[in-house]
């Protein structure tokens, strides 16, 4: 496999006074084309409302920064308004229409992952919006507008054509939006910095991994995800997706080294990640990860609603699975080396606290 595996930052797609969009480009992150993945950000500063909308594709949200409200509508429901904060998780089946607004000095942040096999784009999300000077609203004749909703013609023309902003506009004057019911948050979202760990590691690391479990809805979007938080200098152990899945990532904080190993043991990456930055490991190819000082933390998808990772170091490694003289025969080495490889690692953890 010759493709660019490259960590990549978004490019800035529109923008206003409300806010900016921003999204990663298959033409230069070719991995998002091969595996049918899309990625995205909305930056939203105060007062800043991205206008009703919905995707050709089903996607998983995760919360950056700040704090906010969504608005979500799925197919035939009625409106849920759910109060939005840093580490909030949220799975978007196809069909949803969604609005987001933030009130507060901070500028909220949230992250887009999904999959684009039905989109009009491959690698692309595209986005319908109800409103503005790019909405459906504006593609209809007044006519049509008219005879679907049962209007006069001024109020049509009020509503085609008062909202002359695109995407995200900022809210002026009295206008009072929806205030979040905290009901609507159940089954809808997922704190990640707040739910149970799966993996606490000392000195190593910690997971949570959103599945149909704790958020049931992440089956109908198609995807898992996880949010992987590693120690300064931990290690996370060499593995990979074991069920024919991409992990898309993309660095939350911090920084580190990636290696990423592939067909025929060639290592097809060996780089530096920092905040920003996002990555594609395909299918069935070993990743592994090592912390600066400070630590690295990720927030990941993966092209199945429930993944299935095999590690091969630590107790739970697949070497530690085989037999003595299988690993001397595939080793070539002599009963004393294996029992020294054998003996490492004995701890069940795939994060590993750096060396003394």
């Amino acid at each position: 496999m010759e493709v660019n595996l490259s960590p990549q930052l978004a490019k800035k797609v529109y923008e206003s006074n409300g806010g900016s969009y921003y999204a990663w480009s298959p033409s230069e992150l070719p991995m998002l084309r091969e595996g049918n993945i899309a990625a995205a950000k909305l930056a939203l500063l105060k007062n800043g409302f991205a206008l009703p909308q919905y995707s050709d594709s089903s996607k998983v949200a995760y919360v950056l920064q700040g704090s906010g409200v969504a608005g979500i509508v799925l197919p035939e429901s009625q409106e849920k308004v759910v109060a939005i904060k840093k580490g909030d998780a949220l799975a978007l089946p196809f069909g949803v229409v969604t609005w987001w607004y933030n009130k507060e000095d901070t500028e909220l942040v949230i992250l887009f992952l999904g999959e684009t096999s039905k989109a009009h784009k491959t690698g692309e999300f595209t986005d319908f919006f109800l409103t503005g000077a790019n909405g459906i609203f504006t593609g209809f004749s007044t006519e049509f507008v008219g005879r679907a909703w049962d209007l006069e013609e001024k109020v049509v023309k009020a509503l085609v054509g008062n909202q002359s902003g695109k995407g995200i506009v900022k809210l002026e004057g009295n206008i009072k939006l929806p205030e979040p019911k905290e009901e609507h948050r159940k089954g809808m979202a997922l704190n990640c910095e707040e739910a149970p760990l799966d993996v606490d590691i000392k000195n190593g690391g910690r997971v949570v991994v959103l599945n149909t479990k704790n958020l049931p809805l992440v089956g109908e979007v198609g995807l898992g995800a996880d949010l992987v938080r590693l120690d300064g200098k931990a290690m996370c152990s060499p593995g990979f997706s074991c069920d024919s899945a991409y992990q898309v990532t993309y660095i939350v904080r911090g920084s580190g080294r990636a290696q990423v190993v592939g067909v025929d043991g060639r290592r097809v990456l060996e780089t530096t990640v920092k905040a920003g930055n996002l990555f594609i490991v395909p299918r069935f190819f070993v990743v592994s990860k090592i912390a600066d000082n400070d630590g690295l933390e990720w927030f990941s998808i993966i092209t199945t609603p429930n993944p299935v990772f095999t590690h091969l170091a630590g107790s739970i490694g697949a070497w530690k699975a085989l037999s003595p003289t299988v690993l001397q025969a595939a080793f070539n080495v002599d009963a004393e080396v294996e029992k020294v490889f054998r003996s490492k690692r004995n701890a069940d953890a795939i994060f590993f606290p750096p060396p003394n």
